[in-house]
């Protein structure tokens, strides 16, 4: 729920200094979340992310009958009793990575309800891949017109083979397939980081999983799993925005506990447009003061390729680039949704179809813009740092879903604002 202050204020002009931390990752941490349903006890995210997306997962299971509690960064959640089986939409309309739910649900319980999901507007999201492998390992699912419902006594191991790559019917087969009777494949898996990590914890709780991070994954079914204990792994696409952020105010950052070689595809554009990196002694030393070249061409594709996640943030900064720039599209048929609130500010970009055509090196003005989703109010964010004078910019609450204290880590270089949570508190 967004209140009357769902803002922040950010005065700009300066490079961004200083030392930051990143995060652990969102992507990450949610299937895992929903991964500790399938153990009837304790199991502990160390290193957990403090934000919107992930207390909201954390009411879910709540909701299930889960017992949580904090403990700093360390999240634990008690599942001994968590055998309630519907999840009303009030709750998984404020996220779409609610879906991946489902196949724990059956695996657990035999049955569940599931509201449709929801999350950012940037164009279709469709579950059908989801039901595809759930009903290929033995589900019966019925589409409602409020919600899927859905049973099967046991999975079914079968070979499934994804008709396009999608990182969270990956994770929902994955899910699905751990305690199933007999063996899995799954082909034409997506291979992003976060599907690696989701078979690394399960592996903490005895799944006998291979292949992960390759299109090709076998797993083994099992009777039971023990309990789950992982450090999060750091966040690929806050240390990506926080290197753009670098880039916008031509800044020199150190990033800690950065995702080292998760993010290749990006850090060979950064570097093109003129940014330098180091790796020493486990830090990420980023020097944006030499950013001026434009990008001819960029798609964003499926890891390895360019995220699309840090497609808005890259944006931003190219718009303060001289000369021409193109950006393609590939993911999402929806996520210019920034540019129009970047043009407010003095960028020139213009969008067709999937292409965004971007004519950098026109100052950037700070005044009123509105985040609409996730990633495109984090590069508003950046713009901000850019730009001449005070931005304001609402829907704040749209950024506390992904980055936990962006505020704190950017007000090193004069941020400054007020963070304003949703309806869930921090514990």
């Amino acid at each position: 729920m967004k209140g009357l202050n769902d803002h922040i204020r950010i005065a700009g002009g300066k490079p961004l200094e200083g030392t930051i931390s990143i995060q652990g990752s969102k992507n990450a941490a949610l299937p895992m979340m929903a991964a500790s349903l399938l153990h009837r006890g304790v199991s502990v995210l160390k290193g957990c992310p403090r934000i919107a997306d992930v207390l909201c997962m954390e009411e879910i299971l709540q909701r299930l009958g889960a017992v949580t509690w904090w403990e700093g960064h360390d999240l634990y959640m008690d599942c001994t009793d968590a055998d309630k089986t519907e999840i009303p939409a009030a709750f998984t309309g404020k996220m779409r990575s609610s879906v991946v739910l489902l196949g724990a649900m059956l695996s657990r319980s035999g049955r569940g309800y599931l509201g449709y999901p929801g999350g950012c507007v940037i164009g279709k999201r469709p579950i059908d891949l989801h039901l595809m492998v759930l009903r290929s390992l033995g589900a019966e699912i019925e589409e409602r017109p409020q919600g899927i419902a859905a049973s099967c006594k046991r999975f079914q191991g079968a070979e499934v083979t994804f008709p396009k790559r999608s990182v969270g019917a990956t994770q929902q087969g994955i899910l699905a397939a751990v305690l199933a009777r007999g063996e899995t494949e799954l082909l034409n898996c997506a291979c992003e980081p976060e599907v690696k990590w989701l078979c690394v914890y399960l592996r903490s709780m005895g799944a006998v999983i291979r292949g992960e991070g390759t299109s090709r994954i076998l797993i083994t079914g099992i009777e039971s799993l023990g309990a789950g204990n992982m450090q999060v792994p750091p966040d690929r696409i806050v240390a990506g925005t926080y290197i753009c952020a670098a880039a916008i105010t031509r800044g020199k950052i150190v990033l800690e506990n950065h995702p080292e070689g998760e993010l290749d595809a990006f850090l060979e554009v950064y570097r093109k447009m003129g940014g330098q990196y180091q790796g020493k002694s486990g830090k990420l030393i980023v020097d944006g003061t030499g950013i001026k070249n434009p990008v001819a061409f960029l798609e964003t594709e499926v890891y390895p390729g360019f995220p699309t996640d840090l497609q808005s943030p890259l944006m931003a900064v190219l718009a303060t680039i001289p000369g021409k720039s193109r950006i393609r599209e590939q993911i999402f048929e929806d996520r210019y949704k920034a540019a129009e609130e970047l043009v407010r500010m003095g960028a020139h970009i213009r969008i067709e179809g999937r292409d965004a055509l971007i004519e950098g090196g026109y100052p950037l003005r700070g005044c009123r813009v509105y985040a609409r989703e996730l990633r495109g109010g984090a590069a508003l964010i950046l713009a901000a740092l850019a730009a001449e004078g005070t931005t304001c910019v609402e829907g704040y609450s749209f950024i506390r879903r992904g980055y936990e204290h962006i505020c704190q880590d950017l007000g090193i270089s004069g941020v400054e604002g007020t963070e304003i949570y949703e309806s869930i508190q921090l514990p």
